[in-house]
């Protein structure tokens, strides 16, 4: 599932060298924790949320049934990083 997310947000992203992917799994659900850069906040999450909320509906979609529940985050990545 994880590579899904990669291949949709890297269609959008164009500072792709600088996005990270974080995963933390719990009893019942597998957070992803997408990290952009400020630049490509807008492209990913899109007018509204709109691509942001394709995205959580693809990926809820393509999860089977008997799987975990997988919630994606989008943030903007600290410039401590």
């Amino acid at each position: 599932m994880l590579e899904l997310i990669k291949y949709i947000v890297e269609q959008f992203a164009e500072d792709k060298a600088n996005i990270e992917y974080r995963t933390e799994e719990t009893d019942d659900a597998i957070n992803v924790t997408v990290l952009l850069s400020d630049s490509d906040m807008g492209k990913v999450i899109g007018k509204q949320g709109k691509i942001a909320k394709a995205l959580r509906t693809i990926v809820r979609a393509a999860t089977p049934k008997d799987s975990k529940k997988y919630n994606v985050e989008i943030t903007e990545r600290s410039s401590e990083e």
